[in-house]
């Protein structure tokens, strides 16, 4: 086990620990919210659909393999929920243009109308969160948030902002 040197060092890990903490939270929270919001977009599928449609609403058109890659599921299961989604009225499917074997699916209007709903709840509580914040503290936590989810290593980002 890593023995903390110095105070300063001490008081980083408390601070690193407590981020670990809250990003546990963030999670956590964000899972919540992904459930409540899955439920209102329809209380007969499963939360991943809402993905699926979310990501459709988006991006729009596309083929099935191309959502399940997008949204990181398998195949098979984004083929059974897009099934579900059909029968549900929540999509349509058309004959591909470029290959009549394969098909492009596409939120149904009743579908957009729902993600829409859904999406207004979500900011709706996402507000009511924040409605007290002033506006360099949500620009500070966007930019954070940015710093802590690029890919690029805290090395690059420094070169790439250097002139």
């Amino acid at each position: 086990m890593q023995t903390i040197s110095s105070s300063g060092d001490e008081r980083r890990h408390r601070i690193e620990l407590a981020l670990g903490e809250r990003i546990n939270a963030l999670i956590s929270a964000t899972r919540a919210l992904s459930e409540r919001s899955a439920a209102h977009f329809h209380p007969q599928l499963q939360p991943a659909a809402f993905h699926i449609a979310r990501w459709l609403y988006a991006f729009g058109p596309a083929r099935p393999s191309e959502v399940a890659e997008a949204v990181g599921m398998d195949r098979s299961s984004t083929s059974t929920l897009i099934g579900k989604m059909r029968s549900l009225g929540l999509l349509d499917s058309s004959p591909a243009p470029d290959d009549r074997r394969s098909i492009i699916i596409q939120l149904s209007p009743q579908g957009q109308e729902r993600v829409a709903a859904t999406i207004e709840e979500r900011g709706k509580e996402f507000y009511a969160r924040t409605q007290d914040w002033s506006t360099e503290d949500l620009a500070q936590l966007v930019e954070l948030l940015g710093r802590l989810t690029s890919e690029r290593s805290p090395e690059t980002r420094s070169q790439a902002l250097s002139p």
